[in-house]
């Protein structure tokens, strides 16, 4: 081993503060992105919301603007305001009425309904604060009684009358038990219906309905019977109930409508707060004595301006990618979802001469609005392709999901398409798959295989 100094060159990309927060912001949905500049105001005393009201006496002139800039050295800002909805917006009435109700409020009221003895109501309620995400019981018995110091007799009584209770199977310890509570409520006490539910639950899954009949000695149209209303019971009571996690509504970033034969992208101004410099910080600036306010000034100034441009960088950044999407897409504006074409981050980066990873960040998380109301993610305009046979065009495999999900609708239930059936008239359509990628394609559509979509 040798000792020695040697002298390296090497080019690394090193990325700053403010380059970073560039990346961020600009991966950022539209919601995150609010919910940011909101905290960023509340930090920093230099940002403020524009009163839209009283703009002219809360305008800062040019001139003034042009000597904070001198201070920042930032010659290169360009600031543009963002609206706001108005004070005056109408509000429905049901934003403060509208209550979500949880599993547990909704069984505790029907709980201070009954006409038991308080004991029994206590027990009851005990159940109800250790029911689990499916509204299962998670306590077992002999835990409940020796947490209260009760009787098993008691026990089975409370849980008697807890199992009574809406939704239908609450406080059942298991599936089993969860399924054949709604078929009592039902009035269905046929012997095969239970033992099924008792033991050949695993094999019902999986349509296996041959062996289940072979071992009931019963008809296997008969199992299939059996097995519909058991799938049509509710495995998870809990469920279309509030769990306490909150909805995310989407805002979409932009809105593509048609005028006359063009289309227009137009940015949502009504996602951020109109954002301004706050005017007295200006006056702090000029008084050069207080050396230490003015530095704490000039760089939460720095900060503001940042923010400021680097949402106008973002939004220019997704405007331009949405109008290579257009450029790319228009038959699907125009003609509908048949005519999505593949399209990949490479080919509108390459059109943009963009890095694909900026792409990515740009469409991420982020939804447009189109010319009749609805919503699209913007990253469902990216689809690869599969080549057809017929003049080499590549087909969107949205559109070849969509073969496969119409053959599958229309198929004959006692003689469903295998794969390899699907994978045969597709290639007669002039469409290069292979049967692997079909199943694959199967799956994603949360589709079933050929043997477990059998009807007897």
């Amino acid at each position: 081993m040798n000792f020695g100094l040697n002298l390296v060159q090497e080019q690394k990309l090193i990325m700053t503060q403010e380059m970073q927060m560039s990346v961020k912001l600009l991966q950022m949905s539209a919601q995150e992105l609010g919910q940011y500049v909101n905290k960023e105001m509340q930090e920093n005393p230099v940002l403020e919301e524009k009163d839209l009201q009283n703009s002219k006496s809360n305008d800062y002139d040019v001139n003034d603007y042009k000597e904070i800039i001198k201070y920042l050295d930032k010659d290169g800002y360009k600031v543009k305001n963002h609206a706001t909805k108005n004070d005056g917006d109408e509000v429905s009435p049901f934003y403060y009425i509208a209550e979500e109700k949880s599993l547990k409020d909704y069984i505790k009221q029907q709980i201070g309904e009954l006409t038991q003895k308080s004991d029994i109501l206590n027990i009851c309620k005990y159940m109800a604060e250790n029911l689990d995400a499916k509204g299962y019981l998670a306590a077992s018995l002999p835990d409940i009684c020796k947490e209260l110091g009760i009787s098993n007799k008691k026990a089975e009584v409370a849980l008697s009358i807890f199992q009574s209770l809406d939704p239908e199977g609450i406080g059942a310890r298991n599936l089993r038990e969860c399924l054949s509570i709604q078929l009592y409520n039902l009035g269905m006490d046929d012997e095969n219906i239970c033992k099924i539910i008792n033991d050949y639950l695993e094999l019902l899954a999986e349509n296996k309905y041959s062996e289940i009949a072979k071992k009931l000695k019963i008809k296997i149209s008969e199992v299939q019977k059996y097995g519909d209303i058991i799938k049509n019971l509710e495995p998870k009571p809990s469920r279309g109930f509030y769990t306490g996690e909150t909805v995310k509504y989407v805002v979409p970033d932009a809105y593509i409508n048609k005028i006359d034969d063009q289309y227009v992208i137009s940015m949502n101004e009504d996602v951020l707060p109109k954002l301004n410099i706050n005017n007295l910080y200006k006056e702090i600036i000029k008084d050069e004595k207080d050396v230490e306010a003015v530095e704490y000034v000039k760089d939460k100034l720095n900060s503001a301006m940042f923010l400021i441009k680097s949402i106008e960088q973002r939004k220019n950044t997704v405007h331009r990618v949405l109008e290579e999407i257009l450029e790319v897409q228009r038959e699907y504006f125009d003609r509908g979802q048949e005519y999505l074409k593949p399209m990949t981050l490479k080919i509108i980066a390459n059109n943009l001469e963009m890095h694909e990873s900026t792409i990515s960040r740009a469409i991420r998380e982020k939804y447009v609005s189109i010319n009749d109301g609805k919503v699209v993610k913007i990253k469902d305009f990216f689809t690869n392709g599969i080549t057809s046979g017929i003049g080499g065009e590549d087909i969107s495999t949205i559109n070849i999901k969509k073969n496969i999900k119409e053959m599958v609708e229309n198929e004959d239930a006692k003689k469903p398409l295998s794969d390899q059936i699907i994978c045969n008239r597709l290639n007669a359509e002039g469409v290069n798959i292979s049967r692997r990628t079909v199943a694959k394609y199967r799956e994603e559509l949360e589709i079933k295989s050929s043997s477990k979509r059998k009807r007897f």
